[in-house]
């Protein structure tokens, strides 16, 4: 199949947010436009999953509708679809699926389902169609991908060529966010709060701890999250006041430093040329700065709008099946539990 300028409606529906977006070529982004419900969900501490799917149903045409408008495109300027297919919530995915099945049967467009996770990867392919394109991932690489349910390290031989290097054991590194959050009474999301609050803080406040694990590349949160909440227990039981901000630093330190550690280890062990870091928690600006401050490899963060779920990495990863000619299909069901293992071809 023709690689060049083929343009992809991507559509991804597998949380809380909304959205669509048309990219070229696996790279160039003509639109991405997200209805997030972040604000509706804060008063639960979390997603609500049944209010998501209903506000899902409301946004998901205006949303299509405005990402073909923005890239000055009607379906029949495309070459196909492509729609998150899992993991996420049940309801929120179902959305999406029947909406994009419902488009590509309409448009006579091909369309393919997607890993959520795999396009968390590809997002760092992607680049505004407005701007010069930054270097290409190369390959072999490793890939961290940190988001709110997964904590995942693989090595990417080539596109879409993927071995599972190791992942958490218990919480991922974004719910211990959350939870911590919760702990120290911050709002929802955790990941913004504790780092807004982690600013003023000292991170050498509190020892917390890294858990020590006989498989190398796996992680674990569940140890640092535990000695979080005896902290906070203890203090209030003794009637001291809660030092938030080095908690807060404290604890994102912890949580740094082991996916800093065990990546650039894995990198070195693996001869990877480069590093993506990838999913919502690779928006941390402590993340970011670790894996910037080093100079061994060339490490590759999606920008900001990318690192949270979005549109274009759908369509940028549904571009790679489209060129190795991976068929298109109506017939599939969602899959809110699909693990990056399962799509492994390495």
């Amino acid at each position: 199949m023709k690689k060049d300028n083929l343009r992809i409606l991507g559509i991804e529906s597998s949380c809380d947010e909304t959205a669509a977006a048309v990219v070229e070529s696996g790279r160039l982004i003509h639109s991405s436009v997200i209805a997030s419900q972040v604000d509706l969900h804060a008063q639960y501490g979390g997603v609500y999953p049944e209010l998501a799917s209903r506000e899902h149903v409301k946004a998901i045409y205006a949303v299509t509708n405005e990402a073909l408008q923005q890239a000055h495109m009607q379906l029949r300027d495309l070459d196909a679809i492509a729609v998150t297919r899992g993991p996420g919530l049940a309801g929120s995915l179902v959305v999406g699926v029947n909406f994009a099945k419902g488009l590509a049967v309409g448009a006579n467009l091909p369309l393919y389902p997607i890993s959520h996770l795999e396009g968390h990867i590809y997002a760092a392919w992607c680049s505004p169609a407005d701007t010069k394109p930054g270097p290409e991932p190369k390959f072999p690489l490793v890939a961290l991908l940190v988001s709110g349910g997964h904590t995942e390290l693989l090595l990417m031989t080539g596109h879409l060529q993927y071995q599972m290097l190791g992942s958490t054991m218990d919480d991922a590194a974004g719910e211990a966010f959350d939870k911590v959050a919760r702990l120290l009474d911050l709002a929802y999301p955790g990941g913004p709060s504790i780092q807004k609050a982690a600013v003023e803080g000292n991170p050498k406040a509190f020892n917390f701890p890294k858990a020590k694990l006989d498989l190398p590349w796996n992680f674990s949160f569940s140890g640092v999250k535990t000695a979080v909440l005896r902290v906070v227990n203890d203090l209030k039981s003794n009637g001291r006041p809660l030092p938030v901000a080095d908690i807060a630093a404290s604890f994102q330190a912890s949580v740094v430093s082991a996916l800093y550690d065990k990546t650039i280890t894995a990198a070195t062990e693996f001869g990877a040329k480069e590093i993506i870091v990838a999913g919502g928690v690779s928006a941390n600006k402590a993340l970011r700065e670790a894996f910037r401050s080093q100079t061994k490899f060339r490490v590759h963060i999606p920008t900001l709008n990318l690192c949270t779920d979005n549109a274009a990495m759908i369509a940028a990863a549904a571009y790679q099946h489209m060129v190795i000619g991976d068929p298109s299909s109506l017939d599939f069901d969602v899959l809110p539990n699909w693990p990056l293992h399962t799509l492994v071809k390495a």
